[in-house]
């Protein structure tokens, strides 16, 4: 969700807002951006392009009469992270502690990947795709801002936007027969005028109404009660894969949030899932 090199001071303000905070740069001009919850069809296998739309819903949560919650992932890549790869200041973007305890729990989930990421990472990228637990929407190609401020992100021209995401949705098709047509902006930050670049691609953008607060996290205790104290029904939480120094202590917060919102009876689904009202996991 951002790039290397953000101070953890940046975030706690974002987490400390609670749900709303997750949306704060979902505005225009002090202007909420509209969402919605309506209810969206499960995804099928998908090898064309996806209908084109004047601009791209939002939804920001699913429905609050069902006691369900999706769990998802983003990982991100920025060519500054490379760079600290290429220097050997981080050994890997890449936790894949995260997805051996999701495997551990048989925890259904959303794992949002950005295009460079799946660049350096394809055998994980594998590993993503085939596991039926497990399903694939788009993070951008770049994990450049389409909307600023954005956490220190670089910013993609408005121009660029469609491409970009076209690339990514590409890319992911190289991995998984079925991606979803989900797509989540780089850290959250859009306006309307992001959401009227990509409405041509055809995505249905995926906000979330609950921060983690892992990016940049230091307290695995912390990050536990964030999730456990604003889980409510319909909630979409946002997470991490990447690891490094980014998202350090996901994996070690992920089996007290799993174990705990199961003990509070809460179902864990995809969001293909929520959004469907299927249900599954």
């Amino acid at each position: 969700m951002v790039g290397a090199g953000l101070a953890a001071a940046a975030w706690a303000g974002f987490v400390a807002g609670g749900s709303d905070s997750g949306r704060a740069t979902s505005r225009v001009d002090g202007t909420a951006v509209p969402t919605t919850t309506t209810t969206v069809p499960p995804p099928t296998t998908m090898t064309t392009t996806l209908p084109p739309r004047a601009i791209a819903p939002v939804v920001a949560n699913g429905p609050r009469d069902r006691r369900a919650v999706a769990l998802t992932f983003d990982s991100n890549l920025t060519d500054a992270m490379i760079q600290e790869l290429h220097s050997g200041k981080v050994a890997s973007f890449a936790n894949v502690a995260v997805l051996d305890e999701l495997d551990q729990m048989q925890v259904p989930a959303t794992i949002f990947l950005a295009g460079k990421w799946i660049e350096q990472y394809p055998d994980v990228t594998r590993r993503i795709a085939a596991d039926p637990l497990l399903e694939v929407g788009s993070h951008s190609y770049s994990h450049r801002a389409f909307h600023q401020p954005c956490y220190g992100l670089g910013t993609i021209r408005v121009a660029d936007m469609a491409d970009d995401v076209n690339r990514s949705e590409a890319l992911l098709r190289q991995y998984s027969t079925r991606p979803t047509p989900y797509f989540r902006f780089p850290g959250g930050c859009y306006d309307e005028a992001a959401l009227r670049a990509v409405g041509p691609t055809g995505v249905t953008v995926i906000q979330y109404d609950l921060p983690s607060g892992d990016a940049f996290g230091t307290n695995v205790n912390a990050i536990v009660r964030n999730v456990l104290g604003n889980t409510r029904n319909g909630a979409i939480v946002v997470m991490h894969i990447t690891g490094g120094n980014t998202a350090p202590l996901t994996a070690l917060a992920l089996p007290p949030i799993v174990n705990g919102l199961r003990q509070r009876g809460f179902q864990l689904v995809r969001l293909s899932d929520l959004l469907g009202a299927t249900g599954t996991g």
